[in-house]
């Protein structure tokens, strides 16, 4: 079992930067694929990108992609989300999620076991 904590969420004009972290409980964080989801309101929950245990592949929505990166750091426990040149569609609540029986990643928001408790995003026109 582990236990996340999403930070760095914030207002921002478009075309502005944001960084996310996700910090991890435990010792066992590199067995874990992450996952980074986000749902605005009255939205459903929608997948942003996802890493491998050891970082090494990466998915991301076409949304995002080009402009979003994702990143871990398993000796910090830590998962990252870079997010430039934002617009105001990517305002949502930014969730991570960790499972460990995830054979590489997956950009299913059913196949993670755990959850963090969100970060808002907002992006001003």
């Amino acid at each position: 079992q582990v236990q996340l904590v999403e930070s760095g969420g914030g207002l921002v004009q478009a075309g502005g930067s944001l960084r996310l972290s996700c910090a991890a409980s435990g010792r066992t964080f590199r067995n874990y694929a992450m996952g980074w989801f986000r749902q605005a309101p009255g939205k459903e929950r929608e997948f942003v990108a996802t890493i491998s245990r050891g970082g090494g592949s990466t998915d991301y929505a076409v949304a995002v992609k080009g402009r979003f990166t994702i990143s871990r750091d398993n000796a910090k426990s830590t998962v990252y989300l870079q997010m430039n040149s934002l617009r105001p569609e990517d305002t949502a609540v930014y969730y991570c999620a960790a499972d460990q029986s995830i054979i590489l990643y997956s950009t299913d928001s059913a196949k993670y076991d755990f959850w963090g408790q969100g970060t808002q995003v907002t992006v001003s026109s």
